[in-house]
């Protein structure tokens, strides 16, 4: 049996606890609503590359402190340094926030979960590579990638997303990047279900502990397959979009998204 250790693991991006066979990671930035970094990203990417090793655990709750999921990669210390980067540097990018959804992808325990609060950009993607979802009727889930200039294909979005709410619905998130609240996401199909925010986290573990009471080895045989039988191009679809985003990000309208927010005004977008 392997345990995997992470004690005091990127304490400044996510906490890290294990009760019985259910471990919960907890993005950990409230303040500003539990954003990503080039840190963080590549911390859990490592992590759950980890947990294809770790026999000890047998499912996963991934969810966000101080009433809010995740609101995505952080504008100021992910959006403008994007801004002055060269394509390497970008597709380098790109390529490593696809890794983390396939590494959760190929983590072999089921990963549940609780979202409250906003859940938007490579949060609301953090939720799509979920196996399940619980979430509050006030959640705020966006995929925003469109209000920064960017293509609504991000971290394999135009390949998970539809395959959680269809392909229209999909298209509708992706284009015009607007914000879905907790009882419509229940009514396409996002979330699994919605619950009380004082229960979202015990119910988010009891469902994980349920799974991990299971059939783990049935239950990891199931995640490969419920994927792997729909298609076999997730890594190329990821690929894809890194290589598309990483174009992207060398748009003026890019850039014009970036200084528009760092001024408190709405972007004006002219398609170069």
């Amino acid at each position: 049996m392997k345990r995997l250790q992470l004690a005091g693991h990127a304490a400044r991006h996510f906490d890290w606890s294990v009760d019985g066979k259910v471990a919960t990671i907890t993005l950990n930035r409230p303040e500003r609503k539990n954003p990503l970094t080039f840190d963080s990203y590549g911390e859990l990417r490592d992590l759950f590359r980890e947990l294809v090793y770790a026999t000890d655990i047998k499912a996963v709750v991934f969810t966000g402190a101080g009433g809010n999921f995740c609101s995505g990669g952080d504008v100021h210390e992910i959006i403008g340094p994007l801004v002055k980067m060269d394509m390497p540097e970008l597709l380098e990018f790109t390529r490593m926030t696809g890794d983390l959804v396939k590494a959760m992808r190929a983590c072999p325990q089921p990963i549940v979960a609780a979202i409250d609060g906003v859940c938007t950009g490579a949060g609301a993607m953090i939720a799509c590579a979920s196996d399940l979802r619980l979430a509050t009727a006030r959640t705020k889930l966006a995929f925003l990638f469109v209000r920064v200039g960017l293509a609504g294909a991000d971290m394999g979005a135009c390949s998970l997303l539809p395959r959680l709410i269809g392909l229209s619905r999909a298209a509708d998130l992706l284009y015009t990047g607007r914000t879905v609240g907790g009882e419509e996401g229940e009514r396409i199909g996002f979330y699994n279900r919605l619950v009380e925010p004082d229960r979202l986290l015990a119910d988010a573990q009891a469902l994980a502990r349920e799974l991990a009471e299971g059939p783990t080895f049935g239950h990891a045989m199931t995640k490969t397959m419920l994927w792997q039988e729909w298609n076999s191009g997730l890594g190329e679809c990821i690929e894809a979009e890194a290589q598309a985003q990483a174009i992207c990000m060398q748009t003026k309208d890019f850039g014009r998204a970036y200084h528009a927010f760092a001024a408190k005004q709405k972007p004006v977008f002219q398609g170069d």
